[in-house]
């Protein structure tokens, strides 16, 4: 017994190293080819791990030539102005489903998550002949539809870390005189931090990838995110991997440090919601 436990475990650990390894590998070697020039990445040191003549020269221009600290602005400014909007609508929305009973109820939750489920492409066209006729192409205003991306899956968590709080707690509340206003931020919303922070990282980073509504809506440099910025880092016969590989080095560090920072917070909000107490 103790022996084939034994194996179960050492093969378990294997899995559990060569799935790491396929995780963290293609960063590292991105990490790698940002220092390569480029008859290195395309010639004989294409395989090498160390870069023969390791060079900045990729990240000096990605950084001061083509912009990416300006696609970084506009990602942050994006993606930050869409997690606050959607958190709170999303709060308010999932917690009203998930504390008051009228007909259609799951009816309506089915629909938000059937939203959830549609390709970008369909509604791309209608949006862009929207933000045509309203002006608004080349604007910040792609925030509003990103919600279509992040605002259902924000709904759904919340409400299952809405449904795990006691509604006792409410009604000791309001018998000792505690508004509707009152209950939500002071007993509702503490309780359910940890849902809503870890539903505020998972927006803020599909806010921060998004690509196909950006790309569409805002065709101006000046308003490129991170992955249209990257995606133009090419010319007319060639995609400059060194550059390409240099931005996506610099542009990650934001999320890897949010997710790395509150790492803690972001699995215990996953986590509350899935125990019933």
């Amino acid at each position: 017994m103790k022996s084939a436990k034994r194996k179960l475990w050492i093969t378990f650990a294997i899995f559990v190293i060569v799935y790491l390894f396929a995780m963290v590998f293609p960063f590292f070697w991105i990490f790698i080819t940002s220092f390569k020039t480029s008859g290195e990445i395309f010639g004989d040191g294409a395989f090498r791990v160390i870069p023969h003549a390791p060079t900045l020269k990729n990240y000096i221009i990605v950084l001061f030539d083509k912009g990416i600290l300006n696609a970084v602005k506009n990602s942050l400014i994006v993606a930050t102005t869409t997690t606050v909007y959607v958190i709170i609508v999303a709060t308010f929305t999932a917690y009203a489903i998930s504390r008051f009973e009228f007909k259609g109820k799951n009816i309506l939750l089915g629909l938000i998550l059937a939203v959830s489920m549609f390709p970008q492409m369909i509604i791309t066209g209608p949006v862009y002949n929207l933000f045509l006729h309203l002006h608004w192409l080349n604007s910040y205003a792609i925030v509003l539809p990103f919600s279509t991306i992040t605002l259902p899956m924000a709904v759904w968590i919340l409400v299952t870390h809405f449904n795990q709080i006691p509604l006792a707690l409410e009604e000791s509340a309001r018998i000792d005189g505690a508004t509707s206003l009152q209950i939500l931020y002071k007993v509702i919303f503490p309780l359910a931090a940890p849902g809503v922070f870890t539903t505020a990282i998972i927006t803020f980073i599909a806010a921060w990838n998004e690509f196909l509504l950006t790309i569409t809506m805002n065709p101006d440099q000046e308003y490129h995110t991170v992955p249209v910025g990257i995606s133009f880092l090419r010319t007319q016969f060639e995609i400059l991997w060194g550059e390409v590989s240099a931005a996506t080095a610099i542009v990650t560090i934001p999320t890897l440090i949010i997710v790395l920072f509150f790492q803690k917070q972001i699995v215990s909000g996953l986590t509350t919601g899935g125990v019933k107490e």
